[in-house]
């Protein structure tokens, strides 16, 4: 295992460890703040291309004789103080790309913990043999978690799925059994299911034979009982939450604190007031185009939701949002 694993320290609580899942375009420094607030142990970063990363040697990108920022290198800031712990999540293919990228997050970044992505399985990442596809592949999947171990004295975990293709979760654990891997998310659908369908937490129950950090339980966890019987079936440390705390953060607190908790209407409004204003703080005016996927997840279920998201899929500032919020509230 490596030095400083933050881990085996959440773990040592004997508390489950609960981690908010990577999200391509919603986990960003804003929401994961957000969801720390509400008690996520752990936080990982939007997936980060290891190839962008591999081609990207230098802080910035000169173009026009101007020193513009590199978009790859700005997905990964953080607030140290604020995002304890946090673990950069890359995708890709290719063993020598994630050897460079670890490097350059080991070295430039200094995140807590370095992860790497076999269970995304979005069309997109699946064509470049990424994400889930990568998980068929054991020899190649192997290769690129020696590449990344190689590269960085941070603690390195993984996320794979319940099976992709033939190879299921404990044919690949199998195979990198005698790597010092710090944790492993486990996705209870498989490849084939995608976001939808029962998850096998059983099968995460077994994995624990051939492997002897951290567990985490994902798929399907979107309210206190699904993560009840989501512990109780896997056996697992903790858990990952993804889509289930959209919208509703505070899924967090319920599992830590095993008790429903019903956030009145003001309150709703006033966090999603809290995450505009954040978001335009550290983004700027172009924060709340960006914000749009969330406001809507926050409205789902409430009178009106239908004609609310229509106003609020079309918001580019905070004055129009709180105007949304205000006439709703009439």
């Amino acid at each position: 295992m490596k030095k400083n694993n933050f881990w085996q320290k959440l773990k040592s609580t004997g508390k489950p460890i609960l981690a908010l899942a990577p999200m391509a375009g919603f986990t960003d420094s804003v929401f994961r703040r957000i969801c720390k607030k509400y008690g996520a142990d752990v936080l990982y970063s939007e997936m980060v291309s290891a190839t962008a990363l591999y081609y990207s040697d230098r802080i910035g990108i000169q173009k026009k004789g101007k020193q513009d920022k590199n978009p790859t290198l700005e997905l990964m800031n953080f607030n140290r103080r604020a995002e304890r712990y946090y673990v950069i999540q890359l995708f890709g293919s290719k063993p020598e790309h994630f050897a460079a990228a670890a490097k350059i997050i080991n070295d430039k970044v200094r995140p807590d913990g370095i992860d790497i992505n076999f269970g995304c399985p979005v069309s997109k990442i699946i064509k470049q043999g990424a994400g889930a596809d990568l998980m068929k592949n054991l020899a190649k999947s192997r290769a690129v978690i020696e590449a990344v171990l190689s590269a960085t004295d941070l603690p390195v975990s993984i996320k794979i799925r319940s099976k992709s293709g033939d190879v299921s979760a404990l044919d690949f654990l199998k195979n990198i059994s005698d790597l010092p891997i710090s944790a492993v998310m486990i996705h209870g659908r498989t490849l084939n299911q995608g976001f939808a369908g029962a998850c096998d937490f059983k099968i995460i129950s077994a994995a624990r034979k051939y492997f002897s950090g951290v567990i985490l339980a994902n798929g399907g966890i979107n309210s206190l009982i699904t993560a009840q019987e989501a512990l109780k079936e896997s056996k697992a440390d903790g858990l990952g939450l993804a889509r289930g705390v959209l919208g509703r953060p505070w899924l967090f607190k319920e599992i830590k604190k095993n008790k429903q908790i019903d956030l009145k209407l003001t309150q709703i409004f006033k966090l999603i007031i809290e995450q505009a204003k954040e978001a335009k703080k550290t983004k700027g005016e172009n924060a709340l185009i960006e914000l749009r996927k969330h406001l809507v997840w926050y409205v789902q279920g409430l009178e009106g939701a239908s004609k609310m998201r229509e106003k609020l899929v079309a918001v580019s500032n905070l004055q129009e949002l709180k105007k949304i919020i205000k006439e709703y509230k009439k």
